[in-house]
């Protein structure tokens, strides 16, 4: 999963994680340097993402390793990707964005037909929101899990709560 760079000096982001099961995506805007240099979604040792998904799921996600995160985050119906699939950015702030090329709401739906839930991690992520939402599928805004974004973890993780529930009912929300 490691990050490529074309000879023109665009940024290629991470492959998705999901699968036949997933229903909920979990849409970041683009990875980070940290991130992009690990080839691993949410490698900044501050983001929140892993320990708010860890409570949120019950699993003890911080002290797996990368590899058996993801394991157990498709295992609870989740997926990761990102909004943005490439752009130019120097540095690992969203607001350096540029040329994005979007992700494609279609080719969620062909891996994960039972996609309930599409869940946008930050303000910039949620820019696409209209996009998803065009394509069919139920949408949720959340506050972001960047250590950048200084809302106190209890905040983010109550409002995360909402990203979870279609893991506990069946079928496919619209």
């Amino acid at each position: 999963m490691r990050m490529t760079r074309s000879v023109a000096g665009r940024q290629r982001g991470l492959a998705p994680v999901w699968g036949a099961d997933t229903r909920v995506l979990v849409l970041g805007s683009f990875p980070g340097v940290a991130s992009l240099a690990a080839g691993q979604y949410y490698a900044h040792p501050r983001n929140h993402f892993w320990p708010l998904m860890g409570e949120l799921l019950r699993l003890p996600l911080p002290a797996l390793t990368y590899d058996q995160r993801l394991h157990a985050l498709t295992g609870a119906g989740v997926g990761l990707w990102d909004t943005i699939v490439g752009c130019r950015r120097e540095g690992s702030l969203d607001g350096a964005i540029r040329e994005p090329v979007w992700g494609d709401p279609a080719a969620a739906l062909a891996a994960a037909p039972k996609l309930a839930l599409v869940c946008f991690n930050g303000r910039t992520a949620a820019r696409a929101l209209p996009r998803w939402r065009d394509a069919g599928l139920a949408t949720l805004a959340l506050p972001s899990t960047s250590p950048a974004y200084t809302l106190p973890l209890a905040a983010k993780l109550e409002a995360w709560r909402a990203a979870v529930a279609p893991l506990r009912g069946n079928g496919r929300q619209r």
